[in-house]
């Protein structure tokens, strides 16, 4: 269906939508009254409440009540356990009340638990029952009344037993009508007429009317019958109507049965409720949330007044809801002002409506239906996943196949399944470190951690190999169920010593009785530093740094790491950096306190002070690695570019006093890239990360060639000298290739 011209007020495409629901609404409750055993007027009543008092109290903007199929089967055995429609409607009243306590105690929040992917799945499974159960009165095929929406009938029959017997059951007037009145609904949106201020359920409605019309007046024998049109109780007046308003049996009261009748149509009201308002938002093109406890005191009050005066349960209806969103509505005008035509149609419009035939509102479902189960639904709930898209399928087929509630409840537990197998798998995080000590094994748990984790924790534990070392780390814990904990306690007293496993425990909170115990070393120690080879400090800051890149950085206790090297450091490698605020070395190597040296200065230059700071590190401290690390986008080199490449004074240019000292080390690097081929095609960026590479190259140069002392290290191959660019767009470091005459290196295999 297309929605009211958006340039109309919001007023006259509510009323237009509350039009257009009325005409959806008039079979809606005459049928599921006559399928839930309780007279016509009933359904009638309950759609007039459902939508002046129910829509006027309500929250929702779009939301529908009404008369509703998923009770049929409560009511028709209510009314034959109690004895009389009369007693039912005690129970009625009763239900009302006890679904205001419900809105006043705000159960309501129950909504809060319905998974996206049922909600989705029942909007969808009511699109595939509309097209399903309307087809055959798109044709002229009406054994049944449009309440039936059970899979299994009353007759006997299946949804898709109906489908077939209509095949030979084709009222030919009828499906004429209902194909039309098809076309046009399915043409009007891609035709002028869609910006018409006529909205195109209306038309379809009084194409269908005028079509009947005129075959009435032809003598043809395509008119269709009384059968085939809308039946609604001809009321001559206001007398006669009060007639036929029911009261409550007030002495059913004493009847234990009528409590129960009360609980059960309040409990199963309210949740039906509470799923439909949730699926209704879904279509709300605003994304408004309704407020569910309001809801429930709605329904309830709606529901009270049902019992006082004859109607039938009402709930949020879907159907009528999605009709409702699809036609254009606004506000909640649109329900209450179908509520009155409601009223008044049986007072003074009975013979006009009843001249409508049922195939022409099929034909508006039919087309609800569509969009409600449209393939771009399915689409984006299988790209979400199988934890999606399976519960959403689930549903669809549950619903379809028994009923509202029992799909939902279905979904519910499929979804409920998924999220027990995630917990099994997501109550703890096990992490491969490799620290300076070597590898460790980290067990991260979660925020909660219940016997269901029992299993996986027991299976990581046991993975574990002589010699290993485990951290269980529950910082970010809550909860540890006490399974879990006496697992915990019974690896970390016995087990792990029988196994020569070395255990530590982080973040258990005191009433655990779990102390932090720490069995592994996270600081480079003078042990490690004597065994690591130049080869293996290289190595572990390239896997520092795909930590880094990947968000994937070591835990480390800083503050155990300030008093592990307060009275002594061994670092492994001496890092020349810029100063640039985006190339912090520590991290961008992902090390910790005293397990590197770090020298920054703008463009990374080595003059004779830096040379002292690297003979030191490496001939005293013992550091096994010289890395010369350049930068991207690198402000000094940029500088050094202007002024070089301009002949400008830097001193006069910038009011640095002694920028000079920097850019005339780098100007021999940009007179390197300059004297290049392809110099004068590159862009300002490019030239000066090319300055910046060759920089590096040139400083490594300087370093070698200057300081007698490490080159023979380096020749000796007790150190590595080793350049490296780092992108501050990616994060990535990226080793350059060795300088010339630099002795060659070989990368042990990366950890597992």
């Amino acid at each position: 269906m297309t929605p009211a011209n958006a340039n109309t007020s919001p007023v006259s495409r509510d009323l237009v939508a509350g039009l257009v629901v009325f005409l959806v609404a008039i079979p809606l409750c005459l049928g599921i009254a006559h399928a839930s055993g309780v007279p016509a007027i009933a359904g009638i009543i309950a759609g007039t409440i459902g939508g002046i008092v129910v829509g006027a109290i309500s929250g929702s903007h779009l939301s529908v009540s009404g008369p509703a199929a998923g009770l049929t089967a409560i009511v028709l055995a209510e009314v034959a356990r109690l004895g009389s429609f009369e007693a039912f409607l005690a129970a009625l009243l009763l239900s009302g009340i006890l679904q205001i306590v419900l809105g006043f105690f705000k159960a309501g929040l129950l909504a809060n638990y319905f998974p996206t992917n049922v909600i989705k799945g029942l909007l969808a499974a009511i699109g595939i029952i509309l097209v399903i159960k309307q087809l055959p009165h798109l044709v002229g095929h009406d054994p049944d009344y449009e309440g039936d929406f059970a899979f299994q009938q009353d007759d006997g029959r299946t949804s898709f037993s109906e489908l077939l017997a209509t095949i030979g059951n084709i009222q030919p007037g009828a499906a004429i009508i209902g194909l039309l009145c098809l076309a046009l609904l399915l043409a009007w949106d891609r035709s002028p007429l869609k910006k018409s201020l006529i909205p195109a359920p209306l038309a379809v409605v009084a194409l269908g009317a005028l079509l009947n019309l005129l075959f009435s007046k032809l003598g043809s024998s395509l008119a269709v019958g009384a059968s085939h049109l809308v039946q609604v109780p001809e009321i001559p007046n206001l007398t006669a109507a009060t007639s036929l308003l029911r009261w409550p049996d007030f002495s059913a009261f004493s009847n234990p049965a009528v409590y129960a009748a009360a609980a059960t149509l309040a409990v199963v009201a309210s949740l039906e409720t509470l799923l439909n308002l949730e699926a209704t938002d879904k279509l709300d093109p605003q994304k408004r949330i309704s407020p569910p406890n309001r809801e429930l005191f709605a329904q309830g009050t709606g529901n009270l007044l049902c019992g006082l005066i004859g109607g039938m349960p009402l709930t949020s209806v879907i159907v009528r809801s999605s009709v409702n969103a699809n036609a254009g509505a606004v506000s909640k005008r649109s329900a209450i002002f179908h509520g009155f035509l409601l009223a008044a149609s049986v007072l003074f419009f009975a013979p006009v409506l009843n001249s409508i035939p049922l195939s022409a509102l099929a034909a508006i479902l039919v087309v609800t239906g569509c969009k409600l189960a449209k393939p771009a639904v399915f689409r984006t709930m299988f790209r979400a996943g199988w934890s999606q898209f399976l519960p959403f399928t689930l549903t669809i087929a549950a619903i379809v196949f028994t009923d509202l509630l029992t799909g939902v409840i279905i979904g519910l537990l499929v979804s409920a399944t998924f999220i027990l197998h995630q917990n099994l798998r997501l109550g703890f995080h096990v992490i491969r470190e490799t620290h300076a000590s070597g590898p460790v094994t980290r067990i991260e748990f979660a925020n909660q951690i219940t016997f269901l984790n029992r299993a996986a924790l027991a299976s990581s534990l046991a993975s574990l190999k002589p010699g290993d070392h485990v951290v269980l780390d529950a910082r970010t814990t809550d909860y540890i169920d006490p399974d879990i904990l006496g697992m915990v306690q019974d690896f970390r007293n016995d087990q792990a010593s029988e196994r020569r496993i070395h255990v530590s425990t982080v973040g258990f909170k005191d009433r655990y009785a779990v102390a932090d115990q720490i069995q592994y070393v996270d600081v480079t120690t003078r042990d490690v530093q004597r065994h690591a080879s130049p080869a293996d400090v290289i190595l572990m800051l390239k896997d520092g740094n795909q930590r880094f890149v990947a968000g994937q950085r070591l835990n480390r206790d800083l503050v155990r790491q300030v008093n592990s090297t307060a009275d002594a450091q061994h670092p492994l490698a001496v890092v020349l950096g810029c100063i640039d605020s985006r190339a912090s070395t520590e991290l961008i190597f992902d090390v910790g306190l005293g397990d590197i040296f770090c020298i920054r200065i703008a463009g990374n230059v080595a003059a004779d002070k830096v040379l002292a700071s690297m003979e030191y590190a490496c001939q005293v401290a013992g550091a096994k690695v010289i890395v010369v690390k350049g930068h991207t986008r690198c402000g000094a080199v940029a500088a050094a570019c202007n002024v070089v490449r301009n002949n400008i004074d830097p001193a006069i240019a910038t009011g640095c006093a002694h920028l000079s000292a920097l850019t005339s080390r780098i100007g021999t690097s940009v007179h390197a890239v300059a004297a290049r081929p392809d110099a004068s095609s590159l862009s300002e960026a490019a030239f000066a990360d090319l300055v910046a590479e060759e920089n590096v190259r040139r400083t490594m140069a300087f370093i070698r060639d200057s300081s007698p002392g490490l080159a023979s290290m380096i020749t000796d191959g007790r150190i590595a000298l080793v350049g490296a660019m780092y992108d501050v767009r990616t994060g990535i470091l990226r080793f350059l290739d060795p300088i010339p005459d630099s002795p060659p290196l070989t990368l042990p295999a990366p950890a597992a």
